[in-house]
C-alpha cells in the first residue's frame, strides 16, 4: 500500500458523513472558523453529493476531477467532482455520490472503494455537499455525458497538499465581512470555489495525522 493510500486510509477510514450544523464547512477553513460566517449562506441548503476520486498510478496519487459543461444551469464550466443533489430513492451521499459518477462520466460504482468522508461544504449556489472519499481501481474506463462533462483531467496529490500551491484571495460580503479563499492552479488549470475549498479540507485533516 502506498504512503498516500495508507494515511488517507488510516485518517478517514472511521469516518461518517458530518451533517450537523456545527461542522458544516466553508471553503477549506475549519468548522469552527466557518460558523463566523455560515450566515451568509442559505439557511436551508439543498443537500447535494460529490465524490471525490483518488487514482493511484505509478507516478503517485490522482484526483480525478471533471470541467462541466457549459450549458449547465448550476457551475457551468466549472471545475469540479462528479456529483450532484440526492434524488428521493439515494441511500445517503455514498449512494447519491456513487449514481452521479455513474451518470456523468460512466465510472463503474463497482471500481470504486469508498474510504471516507469529508464534512459537509456549504456552497454560495444554495448546497451542502458532502464530500464521499473514493479509491478508484486505475484499470478504470470513462464514458462521459456530454450533457454533464466535456473533459476530465488529473492532478497529484503532491501538488494539491503542496502549500506553495495554494493561492490566497479575499472575499468581501455584503454586510463587510471579509474571509480568505483559496485557489489551486495546476497548469492551465485553475482549481476554485466549492472544489478548492473540498481539496483543502482533504489536506487539513490529512494533515492533522501528524
Amino acid at each position: 500500500m502506498s504512503l498516500w493510500r495508507q494515511r488517507f486510509v488510516d485518517r478517514f477510514r472511521t469516518s461518517t458523513p458530518l451533517h450537523d450544523t456545527s461542522q458544516w464547512c466553508l471553503s477549506g477553513m475549519s468548522a469552527e472558523h466557518s460558523q463566523r460566517f455560515v450566515q451568509h449562506f442559505p439557511p436551508q441548503p439543498v443537500h447535494a453529493a460529490v465524490l471525490v476520486p483518488l487514482v493511484e498510478r505509478p507516478q503517485g496519487m490522482q484526483v480525478l476531477l471533471t470541467i462541466r459543461a457549459a450549458g449547465l444551469k448550476n457551475h457551468a464550466a466549472q471545475i469540479s467532482f462528479p456529483g450532484g443533489r440526492l434524488d428521493p430513492e439515494d441511500d445517503g451521499p455514498r449512494a447519491a455520490a456513487l449514481r452521479e459518477a455513474k451518470e456523468e462520466i460512466g465510472l463503474d460504482p463497482s471500481l470504486v472503494e469508498v474510504i471516507g468522508y469529508l464534512p459537509d461544504h456549504l456552497v454560495v449556489s444554495g448546497y451542502r455537499v458532502t464530500p464521499v472519499l473514493g479509491l478508484v481501481d486505475p484499470g478504470h474506463k470513462l464514458v462521459l455525458n456530454p450533457d454533464e462533462v466535456v473533459s476530465t483531467f488529473e492532478v497529484p496529490v503532491d501538488h494539491v497538499f503542496d502549500p506553495a500551491n495554494h493561492c490566497t484571495r479575499r472575499r468581501r460580503f455584503d454586510n463587510g465581512d471579509e474571509v480568505d479563499i483559496y485557489d489551486i492552479a495546476y497548469g492551465e488549470y485553475h482549481i476554485w470555489g466549492a472544489t478548492a475549498g473540498m481539496l483543502l479540507t482533504l489536506y487539513r485533516l490529512t494533515q492533522s495525522l501528524e
